[in-house]
């Protein structure tokens, strides 16, 4: 990875362990510049540690990198900015945002909070926003930039109890693809990528029953290393005409993801009525359904 990012510039939210500390890590080894944001917070909000982004930059200093901490909340819409004007007051410039700030409120929906629900969506879909938004105008007017913004098979596929965080990550995708239609005349890319790795977010995955075990196992041996190289790539110029993707990634495997298309049709020439829908439509389109199913058990195969 090493001279990919050479003079340039990249801000990591999130970053103060995990997979961002490896993300922010992999950029520095590329040759760039890096913001270290992270609140410093455990995974429910409580605590703070301002340490923990600066530890990270100390490790890029120490390996020869050049790297400041930012503790700033991307939760909110002006330390979100702040964020942004750290990189252009120490560096001068931005050339890429990585969304990974993240947190879990877990809970099955019928018993889930307002609370549960408002501080999982202000922290992923709300932060990525605003962090994105302030980074936009310069962007623009250099003209070049690339979105990375971190999405989950629990958005895009599904999970028990995690409605919050799985509405949150399908909609980074949905804003994703409208930040790379409204700035693709300004050379501006935005892709996500959902990370499959065992960090602070998947260690609070219950390990009960054998199932859970199982997966547990195989979630240590996917490790937050392995995702750094898909962010540099995205992050450099190698991949200047690599946009509105969804990409994940699992150890040594990397994956494209669908986006939703229309995959049967059914014509009522004179129109359609309630009875007929039952009667003929949704007949017509059952074979088509897809099953109730969660994210392990449609990526069921060993990591590899």
């Amino acid at each position: 990875m090493s001279g990919m990012l050479e003079g340039k510039v990249a801000v990591v939210t999130g970053a103060g362990g995990g997979i961002g500390r490896a993300v922010a890590l992999g950029l520095a080894q590329a040759g760039a510049k890096v913001v270290v944001n992270d609140i410093g917070v455990a995974l429910d909000g409580q605590g703070g540690d301002e340490g923990a982004a600066q530890k990270v930059v100390n490790e890029i200093r120490a390996a020869g990198g050049e790297a400041v901490a930012n503790t700033d909340s991307v939760a909110d819409s002006a330390k979100g900015a702040q964020i942004v004007q750290c990189a252009m007051d120490t560096f001068g410039r931005i050339d890429a945002v990585v969304n990974n700030a993240g947190n879990l409120r877990d809970r099955m929906f019928h018993k889930m909070s307002e609370e549960e629900w408002r501080q999982v969506i202000d922290v992923h879909l709300m932060g990525s926003f605003f962090v994105s938004r302030a980074a936009a105008p310069y962007f623009r007017e250099q003209e070049s930039g690339s979105f990375i913004h971190m999405t989950s098979t629990s958005g895009l596929i599904g999970n028990f109890g995690q409605a919050n965080y799985s509405a949150a990550k399908l909609g980074i995708v949905a804003m994703s693809k409208s930040i790379a239609l409204d700035m693709s005349r300004y050379n501006v890319r935005s892709n996500c990528i959902a990370p499959f790795a065992w960090s602070r977010m998947t260690s609070s995955i219950p390990a009960e029953t054998p199932e859970e075990k199982d997966r547990v196992k195989k979630l240590q041996r996917m490790e937050v290393e392995k995702i750094a190289p898909m962010v540099v790539y995205l992050a450099s110029d190698a991949a200047k005409d690599v946009t509105a993707q969804i990409f994940g990634v699992r150890a040594n495997e990397i994956m494209l993801f669908s986006q939703p298309r229309p995959i049967r049709s059914v014509h009522m020439s004179e129109g359609w009525t309630p009875e007929a829908i039952a009667e003929t439509a949704v007949p017509a389109m059952r074979s088509s359904f897809f099953k109730l199913e969660r994210s392990p058990e449609v990526i069921n195969w060993d990591p590899i």
